[in-house]
């Protein structure tokens, strides 16, 4: 159920007993979507300062950061800037309960309900169910609308240990992050939660002649559903993410946008001439970019010694600088980013590729272009295979410093 909340009834409505304090630890939370309750865990801690607590979402191997957390009034809220969302729940002893946030456009949110209790770490179920089937391995799967006029390809990976699962799914355009659930008798149960994005995957596994299949739904956010079907395939695999960006016949790929504080930077300018440069095509508002970023980030520190830059070409929902550079800054400080973030447009892939016209389109973001000491385009990467993907984020790694090695030493 969709609910339109204002901060200011909702504080009303939190203010009305005594302050208690709040409980430290791992909680329980949950949100309602159309799918039914999409479980996730929060680990809360006291901050260093005493006023303010530290809090991380919990998704299998992930623990996400969340900006600090304040407790007035009974009333806790973790704030998640970065991607304009927010939990604001009412403590009560052991239980919280309040909502989930997100800004739409103005002063209009997208609200769902929310809850948690202490001292609770288990994904979906309680009672240690067995599992009947064993899922671990490679899914070739399809997404389909709901209206079936629309498909998508992807491949799950998935490590089962008794009733409980984690993994994702590749796409080619990238993959949804880290998730984590449990297998109840042949039913598998899936979530992810990081402060954008709410994921809830439900499937039946079934074994018959053509092999072990999945069927099921898929819902994110508070009301989008999809279903998808997925075969067990060790084979299963995506288009080469190399192949699907490339330079239009007689481009040259150039750009010149504005920093936060206005000044424009273009590919023509000296900190580029001569180095081998990493185009990051991207948005504060993209999970997937971000994962990206928090690799890009430190490695920028470590090799830009050797002749290497990056600089990022951020699409945000407002080509507006008052509204979109305070959001590519916040991004640059929790990421620690050290080359420039530029502004270049809306995040719309047909407006990117309008800003960008070398380029045959844009698939995804993130887009990671990488350009010689000539400035000519060597390679163009669609999506991004985050650390929730294991195996094919380390063959990420090693091929991207494999190739800036290789064009260092041209």
């Amino acid at each position: 159920m969709l609910l339109l909340l204002s901060l200011a009834t909702f504080s009303t409505a939190c203010t009305a007993q005594p302050e208690k304090p709040l409980t430290a630890g791992v909680w329980r939370a949950t949100v309602k979507t159309a799918g039914g309750e999409l479980p996730f865990g929060l680990d809360i801690q006291p901050g260093a300062d005493k006023q303010t607590f530290t809090v991380h979402a919990v998704n299998g191997k992930e623990r996400l950061p969340m900006d600090a957390a304040t407790y007035r009034n009974d009333t806790l809220r973790i704030p998640m800037s970065l991607f304009e969302s927010e939990i604001v729940a009412r403590v009560e002893g052991k239980t919280m309960r309040g909502i989930w946030r997100r800004r739409r456009t103005g002063n209009e949110y997208q609200s769902i309900p929310f809850e948690a209790q202490h001292g609770l770490n288990y994904r979906f179920t309680p009672d240690g169910r067995a599992a009947s089937v064993n899922l671990t391995g490679k899914w070739a799967t399809t997404f389909r609308s709901t209206d079936g006029t629309d498909t998508t390809a992807a491949v799950g990976v998935f490590e089962q240990e008794g009733n409980t699962i984690a993994g994702t799914f590749l796409t080619p355009t990238g993959d949804y992050r880290y998730l984590a659930g449990n297998v109840v008798g042949d039913s598998l149960l899936l979530s992810c939660f990081d402060g954008s994005h709410l994921f809830l995957f439900k499937a039946k596994a079934k074994a018959g002649p053509a092999g072990r299949t999945l069927t099921g739904t898929f819902n994110s956010g508070p009301t989008y559903a999809e279903t998808w079907t997925a075969r067990f395939d060790p084979n299963a695999s995506l288009p080469d993410p190399a192949k699907l960006t490339f330079i239009k016949p007689g481009q040259k790929f150039s750009f010149s946008f504005p920093e936060p504080t206005n000044k424009l930077v273009s590919l023509s300018d000296d900190r580029f001439k001569g180095k081998v440069t990493v185009v990051q095509i991207l948005g504060s508002w993209c999970p997937n970019c971000m994962d990206e970023t928090n690799f890009l980030s430190p490695w920028y520190k470590k090799n830009r010694s050797r002749g290497v830059e990056v600089v990022g070409l951020a699409f945000e929902k407002s080509a507006v600088m008052a509204e979109s550079g305070p959001r590519i800054q916040r991004m640059k400080e929790r990421f620690g980013i050290e080359y420039p973030v530029l502004l270049a447009g809306t995040n719309d892939k047909a407006e990117a590729a309008k800003a960008l016209p070398a380029l045959n389109r844009v698939v995804a973001f993130p887009t990671t272009i990488i350009l010689d000491k000539k400035g000519q385009v060597r390679h163009i990467h669609t999506g991004f295979s985050g650390p929730g993907t294991g195996v094919y984020y380390d063959q990420f790694v090693d091929e991207f410093n494999g190739l800036i090695t290789k064009l260092l030493a041209e």
